[in-house]
């Protein structure tokens, strides 16, 4: 009996050591992106120029490039989830990807969902409509005489509802949701809808890939500063991402990311 006691005990001691020696458990979310050698980013890729599909098929934008080189920073490689910009940031809170790029813009009612990197480019809100459309928008009030589309989820989508529909000033009937951006952009082109409101640059890539359309007023109304989006408390992510944003702005890459997609100086 007491050699099968010593013996367990000598049995429980080399399982404890073996345990001891086995893989160490990432400390942090980050070190589990490390450690697997790629980070999992969801976007829509429908919102040229920040991400969209090319000719050859494959994703690309100025959202797309600027995140394979933060990965780059981080020592992984990107590994792209497309998905309705609407399903994004329950992806991020539900751990189904690490983290999102779509030219997402900072609203309190996210930040109680997900966090924000620090800004890496701002953008303005525009309203696109048909080279025929003759009356005059002065602001963004006048968007209520019209039918009037957005893409689901985005801060456009927001503001129209909170300021136009629930105030009683757009008809609910007059206004559209769309999962994506250019069925919202044809939706115009074929008579459907009368104005779509969305962020400037991929408005005017949208008019520009369409023809027939035009951009009738730009102003900083739901947009501006754009982030990336991880999941809420990810201090050890945040840090190194917003370390990565900082040394790229500073490098001038932004900068030069924008002359390549959108032209800007």
């Amino acid at each position: 009996m007491r050699k099968l006691l010593i013996n367990l005990i000598l049995i429980i001691g080399l399982i404890a050591a073996l345990a001891a020696c086995g893989p160490k458990q990432p400390a942090n979310h980050l070190d589990a992106i490390k450690a697997a050698g790629v980070i999992k980013v969801g976007t829509s890729a429908d919102y040229p120029p920040f991400e969209y599909i090319d000719q050859a098929g494959n994703m690309a934008g100025f959202d797309v490039e600027l995140m394979q080189e933060l990965a780059k920073k981080l020592g992984v490689k990107v590994e792209w989830v497309d998905m309705p910009f609407d399903s994004l940031i329950a992806a991020v809170q539900e751990g189904k990807i690490d983290a999102s790029i779509a030219a997402f813009n900072y609203t309190e009612e996210r930040d109680e969902k997900i966090d924000f990197t620090v800004p890496y480019f701002s953008n303005e809100d525009a309203f696109l409509v048909t080279e025929g459309f003759a009356d005059t928008i002065t602001g963004p009030e006048d968007l209520a005489k019209y039918t009037v589309g957005v893409q689901s989820g985005t801060t456009q989508d927001d503001w129209i509802t909170e300021n136009l529909v629930d105030t009683g000033k757009l008809p609910e009937s007059n206004f559209f949701r769309y999962d994506r951006a250019d069925q919202a952009a044809l939706d115009i082109k074929n008579g459907r809808i009368q104005v779509w409101m969305a962020d400037l640059f991929p408005a005017q890539a949208l008019a520009d890939k369409l023809g027939g359309l035009k951009i009738v007023y730009q102003g900083m109304i739901s947009s501006g500063p754009m982030n990336i989006i991880i999941p809420n408390g990810d201090t050890a992510l945040a840090e190194a991402l917003n370390k990565a944003i900082e040394q790229l702005q500073k490098d001038g890459f932004i900068d030069q990311l924008a002359v390549k997609h959108i032209g800007a100086q």
